[in-house]
This record gives structure tokens, sequence and C-alpha cells, in this order.
């Protein structure tokens, strides 16, 4: 059975410099083995108990930890495990073994914008996907300024969200995301946000929460990346770790080298 704890009972769980610890967590998805084209079809074939399935282990075993103000790169093919891994971090899936140890406030940067409604304005969805994240209303209100700011929106925040470019959209879900600095940042490939110069302010943005000791766990697949921003890595495949240890060496790995 799997755990995940926070608050106090972290102080004889966790090293003084951990901030993430995962021990031997593992997740299982099932799927179907036919194609079902409609949800009709599928609620027919389910009442019928005609629906056949495979189980895979998304991730097997997967054990590591993360140290106050490190940043910890994740690489591996598609479907290695590494977005599962991110969600489970970030408390969105529930592993089914093992256990999830976290210190502090978790920021995900995994879909910027998720939990946004169309039909509210930029102002509305400031305070709908703020409280998502776990901030309360006085919290908003004391840093709506500064997440405006950042979006570079101006008077578009009061317009509804269904006139937004998708640049203007994701602007706004990273200034939220990010108005306040946590104890650990998730990064999901998100960084092609907006124009070169925005890009560059989200870079910045996230590099001082490093300097100011936010711990980071970030997935790309520029490896490049990884190399130049991570202290450690971990090369995921097929839901297990292959490799951890310094980006550099487990690139080279990961290449074949």
């Amino acid at each position: 059975m799997s755990r995940l704890l926070n608050g106090k009972s972290l102080q004889n769980e966790l090293m003084n410099d951990e901030v993430i610890r995962l021990e031997n967590v593992s997740v299982q998805y099932r799927v179907p083995y036919e194609q079902i084209g409609t949800f009709r079809e599928y609620f027919i074939r389910l009442l019928q108990r005609r629906i056949s399935y495979r189980t895979f282990w998304a991730l097997d075993n997967i054990s590591f930890s993360v140290k106050k103000g490190e940043v910890f790169g994740l690489i591996g093919d598609n479907g290695a495990g590494k977005s599962t891994l991110l969600k489970v971090v970030a408390r969105v899936l529930r592993p089914i073994k093992g256990r999830l140890l976290v210190r502090g406030k978790v920021a995900p940067l995994l879909e910027l914008g998720a939990g946004f409604h169309p039909e509210l304005t930029g102002r509305e969805n400031i305070f709908l996907n703020g409280a998502l994240l776990g901030y309360n209303q006085k919290e908003l209100e004391d840093i709506f300024p500064q997440i405006v700011e950042f979006s570079e929106l101006g008077d578009f925040i009061e317009a509804p969200i269904r006139t937004y470019s998708s640049g203007m959209y994701a602007r706004l879900g990273f200034s939220v995301a990010t108005a306040y600095e946590p104890e650990v940042l998730i990064v999901d490939e998100i960084l092609g946000v907006g124009d070169e110069s925005f890009q560059k302010k989200c870079a910045d943005r996230i590099a001082q929460f490093r300097e100011n000791g936010t711990s980071i766990l970030i997935v790309s697949h520029s490896m490049a990346s990884i190399e130049s921003m991570c202290q450690k890595a971990a090369w995921l495949n097929q839901g297990k770790i292959e490799l951890i240890g310094d980006p550099k060496t487990v690139i080279k790995a990961y290449r074949g080298g």
C-alpha cells in the first residue's frame, strides 16, 4: 500500500537536506486490448463483461531523493514513465506501492492553465486557478498585480480566456503557477512559452527559485538543458531507473556511449 506523507511526520522521516524521497514507488495502468470507438460501446461491453485488459507498470520500484536547492533531471524515451513520475510527486497520481515523502509546497508546471475556464476573464481565472493550486483569497489579492505584470497581458486580463492566443494562455498559466516560490518546483517541458523574451523571463524566474533554495524536478528532451541546469539526473526506461548520477554520465549512457 502506498503512503504519502507531509507536515510534522516528515521531521523523523526525511534527512535535514532532503525535500523529496521516493521509496519503491510503483504505478500500474490498465488498458483494454481492443480499441473501443465510443463511450456507449464501452459501457455496453462493460455491462456484458466483454472487455479484456492488459496491465503494465508505468513506474516499477522507483527510489531516489532530491535535496534542498538541487535541480534533478529526468530523461528517457517517450512512454518511459517520466510524466507519470512527475504526477506522483505533484500528488496528481497515487502510487499503488511504495511511498512518497515531500517537504513543503509543490508547484507543478505540468500543463499550464489546467483548470482555466474559457468563459471567465483572465482576472477570474487567476483566482480560480490559484485556488486549485492551494492559495487563499487574501494571498491571491496580494499577488494579483505581480501576476498581471509578469504575464504582460495588460488590459487583456479583463477579457474572456477564450479570446486569448495559445501564447497568452500559457503565459498566464505560468505566471499563476510561479506567483509564489515553492519548496519544490516540477517542470515538464513547458519552457517554450510565448516569444523569446518571455521564455527568457521564465528561465530567469526558475533560476531565481533555484538560487533561493527551491528544489527543481525537471523533465526535458533537451540533453543540453539537462546537462547545464541539473546537478543530478536519472534515466528512466519502461518504468524503471536505469541509472542515476552526474548528468553528463547519465546522458552518455542513455545515448549508448
